[in-house]
């Protein structure tokens, strides 16, 4: 018998056995008493934990089965329980039926804060579980692989712990889609133990933002229907093999955070995965799509190469003595234009070894280290890395703001400097742009901004100001596009320094003018130059205003996707008129309460009374496709999230007809075009 085989049978036989163990021991209430039964007894207790659930609490024989939250039923001949009279949905009968079967659990971020019970394996039709983004603990149950029917598994954004059991796998002949992201699942990744090992129908399965280790789990290549792959934010190491980019059908893959090294295989050279699938790996990891080239030996002798070397230099000497004269003139002509599009460190005479350096970026050339340091400020906001000032120069020289960086909040001056620099390249319609960076001797450091007086868009929405203009769909419509616009165009790297996260995407970090243009700022302070501490206090904060994303719980990196999802809650705030937090929506976060009212099919009631005032149709008028736009970018899991150039292409496509005169000129149709004023 072959080793492999030798290995795996005695692993076969004891998942078999406690199979057969368990089919003795558990199907009884659910043979004797139905579906209906076996849910009330086990899994209402075992789902909710030690606090009654609202949503649970509809389980109860004194409601309608049909009125139960999250549940599907089925009957005997397979046809779905029809809940769509009013007589049905009144009918208490109905939970004494001991012949209907459960079809399909989805409640998803109803507050669950208990653990999986083992009888979920038992529902002979039970086809789909969906309780992502709760908090149910504890270990996957083995005999959950039992299900005879289940096809759908979601448990994605929940605190699931230990090892993933190999009986997942008995469900191959019929699963189409597993996620467990964001969970803290460990040990490596086991291999399937049955006969099935190919599993044709699955074709999305996520993995990502848990704990597992080890090697990359081969067996996967083997998955003949896999589109969606994300191993994404573990702790795996080793080489990638070559198998993986041989996957036919493999639609998106995320292998990043983990810690593959190694050479990756040539196939992913010219293939459609970008770096973004591979970031935040271990150094040693290089080849296309990265630009991390691969160092390989050179076969030439020692002598070879320093003949190469000198013949080299001495060529470079011949160059440089032509050139030098005309370098040195182009420099002086230039200096100016660089100190603009690089930045540049400038000092004042000697100012700059006694006060310190200014860099300073395109839009910025007028400012002087002088004129910086003794400019009048008042404070205007104080941040948990930063007191924000609004400065005025001397000499009529117009106001700026000022950032001063908290002490101990950002790094070092060696990768601050390089870090600043490049978020002070990025030039955008829709981004407040950086104009110049100071850092003095004793480590102080201020970030210089041009001055809006205009409001923020939290304070538009929920600040109560008296002079507010009206916020129509159209006009809000138009400030999610320019948001998006802005974020996107940092997420693509068109400034030349490859994507940038911005990290803390929320209502207060988005200026909107007279004309409700919309304008991003604070973008890429959290990953770029904020120490580790300074950056979990921000994200402390966002979790606290409802915009952090589930896999930041256990992931702790931002990522385009983490910024994806904060948008997702701001265009729901734009739709909803309500504060992100939990706190100010009685303990629901607005991902919720959409959910609630598609359940109780009062969709059109989600939406601000503002922005439904005037809107004869909110789906022609793209009110319901902005909801699902939303929805989709706040989904538990960051694979199943759109870029956001793919959201940009969403709001364009689903504009207001009613705004397409009034606030967008006629020959803007494009992503790439700036947003423009009033006609």
């Amino acid at each position: 018998m072959h080793p492999t085989a030798r290995a795996i049978v005695p692993h076969y036989l004891l998942l078999l056995f406690a199979t057969f163990f368990f089919l003795l021991r558990s199907p009884s209430p659910a043979a004797a008493a139905g579906d209906v039964t076996l849910l009330l007894d086990r899994l209402k207790p075992a789902l909710q934990g030690a606090t009654p659930n609202a949503q649970l609490a509809t389980w109860n024989a004194s409601t309608p089965l049909c009125l139960w939250r999250g549940l599907r039923w089925s009957t005997p001949a397979g046809q779905p329980l029809r809940c769509d009279t009013a007589a049905a949905r009144a009918n208490l009968s109905l939970a004494g039926d001991a012949t209907l079967l459960l079809s399909s659990i989805r409640l998803p971020a109803a507050a669950l804060a208990g653990r999986l019970p083992p009888e979920l394996g038992v529902f002979p039709s039970l086809e789909s579980i969906y309780l992502a983004a709760n908090s149910l603990s504890g270990a996957i149950p083995l005999e959950l692989g039992n299900a005879p029917a289940l096809s759908e598994l979601d448990l994605a954004g929940n605190a699931l712990s230990g090892t993933l059991p190999p009986s997942i796998w008995n469900l191959c002949d019929r699963l189409a889609e597993l996620r467990l992201h964001g969970n803290a699942l460990t040990g490596a990744i086991p291999a399937p133990a049955g006969p099935n090992d190919t599993c044709d129908r699955l074709h999305l399965l996520d993995l990502g933002a848990n704990r597992f280790s080890g090697s990359f789990p081969a067996f996967l290549t083997g998955f003949r229907g896999l589109q969606r792959l994300d191993l994404g934010g573990n702790h795996l190491s080793g080489d990638i093999p070559e198998s993986v980019a041989a996957m036919r059908g493999l639609q998106m893959l995320n292998l990043s955070y983990n810690n593959f090294s190694g050479q990756l295989p040539p196939g992913f050279a010219g293939s459609s995965f970008t770096a973004e699938s591979f970031l935040g790996n271990s150094p040693a990891l290089c080849g296309p799509p990265l630009q991390q080239p691969c160092v390989s030996r050179s076969g030439l002798s020692s002598g070879s190469v320093a003949g190469m070397v000198i013949g080299l230099m001495a060529g470079a000497v011949v160059v440089a003595s032509v050139s030098i004269g005309w370098a040195q003139a182009r420099w002086r002509r230039n200096r100016v234009r660089r100190a603009a599009e690089e930045g540049v460190e400038t000092e004042e005479g000697g100012e700059g070894d006694s006060e310190g350096k200014l860099v300073v970026f395109q839009g910025g050339e007028h400012l002087t280290l002088g004129e910086v340091l003794n400019a009048t400020g008042q404070v205007v906001e104080k941040a948990s890395y930063c007191t924000v000032y609004k400065a005025k120069l001397a000499d009529g020289g117009g106001n700026i703001e000022l950032r001063l960086l908290r002490e101990g909040s950002c790094k070092d001056a060696a990768s601050c400097g390089p870090a600043v620099r490049r978020i002070g390249r990025a030039r955008h319609e829709n981004l407040v742009p950086l104009r110049a960076f100071y850092q003095g001797r004793r480590g102080e450091k201020l970030l210089v901004y041009d001055y809006f007086p205009h409001r923020t868009l939290h304070d538009l929405l929920h600040g109560g100001l008296e002079s507010r203009p009206a916020l129509t769909w159209p006009r809000r419509h138009k400030i999610a596009l320019g948001a998006a616009r802005g974020l996107a165009y940092l997420h693509e790297g068109r400034h030349g320094d490859g994507p940038v996260v911005h990290g803390n995407v929320r209502s207060s970090n988005v200026l909107v003018d007279e004309y409700f243009v919309a304008r991003v700022t604070e973008y890429a302070v959290v990953g770029r130059l904020l120490v580790p501490w300074a950056a979990e206090a921000v994200l402390s904060a966002a979790k606290a205003d409802g915009y952090r994303a589930p896999e930041l719980q256990t992931m702790k990196r931002c990522a385009p996707r983490t910024d994806v999802y904060a948008f997702g809650i701001l265009l729901l705030e734009l739709l909803m008129g309500k504060k992100p937090s939990s706190a100010a929506n009685g303990g629901d976060d607005l991902p919720s309460l959409v959910k609630a009212a598609v359940l109780e099919e009062t969709t059109t009631e989600v939406f601000d009374p503002e922005v439904a005032k005037g809107v004869r149709n909110p789906a022609e008028e793209g009110l319901v496709q902005a909801l699902k736009l939303a929805m989709g970018c706040c989904a538990p899991v960051a694979a199943a999230r759109p870029s956001m150039a793919e959201v940009v292409r969403q709001l364009e496509e689903n504009r207001p007809k009613s705004s397409r005169s009034a606030l967008y000129s006629p020959a803007e149709t494009r992503s790439d075009t700036g947003t423009p004023l009033y006609s």
